[in-house]
């Protein structure tokens, strides 16, 4: 069983289970006015660009949105949720001076979906040469997680195991939680989108943070229009990765545009 915590518990008691288990659940974290408002500013944006990103890994009947910071002001509140940045800087902190988004996907899994393929979110870098987690994603419930409507599926203990267990489909288990609860599990946890045999969509947040002296699997600095990075509170814009990591990687002594941070 995937450990499961309120909102409001004892962070050392979250980055105790997810070390050990590879994955938690938190429930109720989100208010419902909020989780209201992010689901109506993102459903012009699946319906827009939703299906570009569709193909084999994705799946066919998913449909992602990136650079969700441009799109909803609830952004803000799913991405900075404090107790969801402590654990993260709880995993990476000692690895790093300061952490950064990896990042930001909204998903809407379609009737019909099948399952996706199980996975680990850290296999884009070199893991093999780290002996450290690089990686941690907060998965926020838009709707309800049921097994019958998709919900994310992990296999605990897979970021210790490092392999693809053979009977993976019986050892993986659903992320059943209420909406608003999110989800955290390391960058090595095998896990996948579940197959959605209801008659709704199910949609997500994916939000992942990293080590600040990565390069980021989202680029941000493409990705988001001038305008929007200006319109965030300076804490967002740091940990969208717009400043230096210590005083020497990724510096930017000009700053024409007041946009960067020294670390």
């Amino acid at each position: 069983m995937i450990p499961r915590f309120e909102a409001g518990s004892d962070i050392s008691a979250w980055t105790e289970a997810i070390l050990a288990s590879g994955a938690i659940i938190v429930e109720d974290v989100a208010p419902d006015a909020c989780i209201d408002a992010f689901n109506a500013d993102l459903q012009p944006e699946y319906e827009r660009v939703g299906a570009k990103f569709q193909n084999d890994f994705n799946g066919y009947l998913t449909r992602r949105v990136g650079g969700v910071a441009e799109h909803s002001e609830e952004f803000q509140y799913l991405f900075m949720q404090p107790e969801v940045l402590a654990l993260a800087n709880a995993v990476l902190g000692p690895h790093c001076n300061v952490i950064q988004v990896g990042s930001t996907t909204a998903i809407e899994i379609l009737p019909g979906e099948a399952a996706q393929v199980l996975h680990a979110d850290d296999s884009i870098y070199p893991t093999e040469y780290f002996p450290f987690e690089m990686q941690i994603s907060a998965l926020w419930a838009l709707d309800d997680f049921t097994e019958e409507n998709g919900a994310t599926r992990v296999i605990e203990g897979s970021h210790r195991s490092g392999q693809h267990p053979g009977n993976a489909t019986r050892d993986s288990l659903p992320a059943e939680m209420p909406r608003g609860s999110v989800a955290l599990y390391l960058g090595s946890t095998l896990h996948g989108g579940g197959a959605n045999q209801s008659d709704r969509p199910r949609r997500a947040l994916v939000n992942t943070y990293t080590l600040g002296w990565l390069r980021q699997e989202e680029n941000q600095y493409l990705t988001l229009p001038t305008d929007t990075v200006a319109a965030q509170p300076e804490a967002v814009r740091r940990l969208l990765g717009f400043q230096a990591h210590g005083p020497h990687l990724g510096v930017w002594p000009e700053d024409p545009d007041g946009l960067w941070f020294d670390s």
